[in-house]
Formats: C-alpha cells, sequence, structure tokens
C-alpha cells in the first residue's frame, strides 16, 4: 500500500491505477483532489446541499467500485468523475420527481462530456469554479445561450425538451448550446491564461 506522500504527486490515472487494485491512500488522494468540485456540480443541479453531499458520496462510491473499467485512452479523469457525478444528480432528481423522466439524447450528453474532456477545459474549469470564475463566464454568455446552457447541464434537459420548454425552434437552440460551450470554453481558457 502506498502512503499518502507517495500518492501526493502524482497524475487522476496513475491514482485511478493505484485505486483499482484498491489502494485506500489513492482514493483519499483522488477524493481529496475532485471532491469539492464534484460537490459544486451536485449542488448545482440539486439545488440542496444535503442532497449534493449525499451524490458525492455516491460518485466516489461508484469510482472506487468501478475503477477498473476507467479508460484513460476514452478521456481524462476527470470528464469520467464529472460524467458520473451529473448522472447520479438528475437521478436523484428524477427519483423526487422534480421533473418527469425522460430519455436522454446520447449527442447531448456526448457533447457536455466532450466539452469536459478536452485537456484544457477541466483545468480552466476547475480553476475557475475554485476562484469563483466559472460564474462570471456565465454571465459573460448572452442570456438565451446561459438558460439554453443551464436547461441542458444543471436541469438534464435534452435539446428538444429545452425546444418544447422555450417554444424555441429546435435548431435554435442547437446553435445557442454550440456558441454558449464555445464562448464559455474561450472564456475559462482566458481566465486561466491571465
Amino acid at each position: 500500500m502506498a502512503t499518502g506522500a507517495e500518492v501526493a504527486g502524482v497524475t487522476d490515472e496513475e491514482l485511478m491505477a493505484r485505486i483499482a487494485a484498491r489502494d485506500t491512500a489513492a482514493f483519499e488522494r483522488l477524493y481529496d483532489r475532485h471532491a469539492p468540485i464534484v460537490l459544486g456540480i451536485a449542488v448545482k443541479i440539486v439545488q440542496d446541499r444535503a442532497v449534493g453531499e449525499e451524490v458525492l458520496q455516491e460518485t466516489f462510491w461508484r469510482v472506487w467500485s468501478q475503477a477498473g473499467t476507467f479508460d484513460p485512452h476514452k478521456g481524462p479523469l476527470r470528464a469520467w468523475l464529472f460524467s458520473i457525478a451529473r448522472r447520479q444528480a438528475l437521478d436523484v432528481l428524477r427519483r423526487q420527481n422534480v421533473r418527469p423522466q425522460a430519455a436522454r439524447d446520447e449527442a447531448e450528453e456526448r457533447l457536455v462530456e466532450l466539452a469536459v474532456a478536452e485537456e484544457s477545459v477541466p483545468e480552466a474549469a476547475e480553476q475557475a469554479i475554485a476562484a469563483g470564475q466559472l460564474q462570471d463566464a456565465l454571465e459573460r454568455l448572452s442570456e438565451e445561450q446561459q438558460r439554453v446552457l443551464e436547461l441542458a447541464y444543471f436541469q438534464g434537459l435534452t435539446r428538444q425538451e429545452i425546444a418544447s420548454a422555450t417554444g424555441l425552434p429546435l435548431g435554435t437552440v442547437h446553435t445557442r448550446a454550440r456558441l454558449g460551450l464555445q464562448k464559455l470554453r474561450s472564456f475559462l481558457e482566458g481566465a486561466v491564461n491571465e
């Protein structure tokens, strides 16, 4: 077993390999490294800190139990971890009947994962959230783009559901989501590089 000092400077991917071998020190380090941002994502979606903490625990339980399924060739750990947290939070909302159960649009799910998966974006998002810069970046988007991204990411609506809920044409929803994600990525990368 590794000690805490031995896992302090290793990459997420190395930690996951150790976690798959049931290294608790590596798991604790990974938790310490990512729990704040995962909690932030969960609380933003479920709008309740206590429920967000439950989502956080369930997310990391899944990381522990499914560590062997993580494939670093499919993308960085952050994208995998954030995807688990987001699905867990949306499942909680569905169980609470906050909104009717809806089938996820796989293209929408992949778009969100790709936005997180690009190497500089997760690091930029992590730093931005820690410094309050993500909120600033979201506020710099147009109100229309902001609304579409919030409905898609934090409420789990598909683009078709967003179009129905807002009365917008589906093509307009697609365009606002795409442009909003591009601008958000640019704002976050600019904030980190400053």
